[in-house]
C-alpha cells in the first residue's frame, strides 16, 4: 500500500483468522503459505507482509551507482592516503 491511509473492511472469522480482500493481498505481497509481523500501534492493528529470504538475496541491498574501474583506483588511492595519515 502507498503512504496514504486508505480503510478496506475485512471479515474476522470464528477464531480470529482475518480474512483479507484479493485488492490488499496483491498491494501488500501478503501470499498464502507466507508470513506477516503483526504489531499494535495507538490501538491499531497493523500488519506487514514478512519479506522472504530469497527475495531479499534478489533485492539490491543499496542504490549504488555503477563505478568505473578508474574510479575505483583513484577511491583506493585516496584511502591508503587516509589510512597512512592515522
Amino acid at each position: 500500500m502507498s503512504s496514504t491511509s486508505e480503510s478496506i473492511e475485512v471479515k474476522i472469522g470464528k477464531r480470529g483468522e482475518i480474512y483479507t480482500t484479493r485488492e490488499i493481498r496483491e498491494r501488500t505481497g501478503l501470499v498464502a503459505g507466507g508470513k506477516a509481523i503483526a504489531r499494535i500501534d495507538d490501538g491499531k492493528l497493523i500488519i506487514q507482509s514478512k519479506p522472504s529470504a530469497l527475495s531479499l538475496l534478489e533485492k539490491p541491498r543499496i542504490d549504488a551507482k555503477p563505478v568505473t574501474p578508474e574510479e575505483m583506483s583513484k577511491l583506493r588511492r585516496e584511502l591508503a592516503k587516509e589510512i597512512e595519515a592515522r
